[in-house]
């Protein structure tokens, strides 16, 4: 129930941002990032409430996943939109905004059970909460950079294509150190106490790599000025595909040791 409550109020704060963006005016919305703001702190009551019951930090599903995720962006959403009183935040905000309405629409579907278990011995360790947090916290912020991304490539503003540029780069920039920890570092820890082996070609390890050279590349790209603006903008959004195919496409297409999230 808290979560559906909170799925409500993204897509509250998704129509009150759209009423903004087609005003003429085009002021800047003052609201619905406090909206975000309340739907994650109901989702991060979501995550607590689970953890409560079946006494450990409950991110090991699919369900658990897409509530924290969700809970993150949102949370970003609002911390950034405090930071920029531009105009052009609210359209990231609002791509943001919908990001996180769609995982949620996916955790309330029959793809992502919703029962209440304990994890499974193999994941019960903090290595794996390390794991999973640090790398939706570091994924959330290349939410965003993909969102900044999506407009830059469609804006004909050059002054707004800067900021947009630059946007991406810090997203990315902050989110690829913490996503570094979290799905490669804190994740190779955990296969070592789990399975006994840091790394064993498993398609979620394989294509996490993938994820994080493509970003990697990204990076790479700002050293270069003639690849800096589309290349580097159509990186942003390759690595966030591949971000997401990590996630669903390789729970729900191919086996492997990471199958039961």
């Amino acid at each position: 129930m808290i979560a559906t409550i909170a799925f409500g109020l993204l897509i509250v704060a998704a129509a009150v941002q759209i009423a903004y963006l087609l005003r003429k005016e085009r002021k800047i919305d003052g609201f619905s990032h406090y909206i975000l703001l309340a739907a994650a702190a109901l989702l991060l009551a979501v995550t607590i409430d689970r953890s409560i019951r079946i006494r450990f930090v409950a991110v090991t599903n699919t369900f658990e996943s897409l509530v924290f995720f969700s809970a993150v962006i949102a949370l970003l959403l609002f911390i950034y939109r405090l930071r920029a009183k531009e105009k052009t935040i609210a359209f990231i905000i609002f791509g943001g905004t919908i990001v996180a309405i769609a995982f949620l629409a996916v955790a309330s579907s029959p793809i992502a059970p919703k029962d209440v278990v304990p994890p499974i011995p193999a994941l019960q360790s903090y290595w794996l909460v390390l794991h999973v947090t640090l790398s939706f916290i570091g994924e959330s912020f290349f939410v965003v950079a993909f969102i900044c991304a999506i407009y830059y490539l469609v804006s004909r503003d050059e002054e707004r294509r800067k900021r947009l540029d630059r946007l991406t780069y810090t997203t990315i920039a902050i989110g690829y150190p913490i996503f570094t920890a979290g799905a490669l570092i804190f994740g190779a820890v955990w296969a070592q106490n789990a399975w006994g082996a840091y790394w064993s070609w498993d398609p979620k390890e394989t294509w996490a790599l993938i994820t994080w050279l493509v970003y990697t590349a990204y990076l790479h790209t700002r050293f270069v000025k003639r690849f800096r603006g589309r290349i580097s903008a159509v990186l942003a959004i390759v690595g966030f595909a591949f971000t997401l195919f990590t996630f669903f496409g390789v729970n729900y297409l191919l086996a492997g040791l990471h199958s039961y999230a």
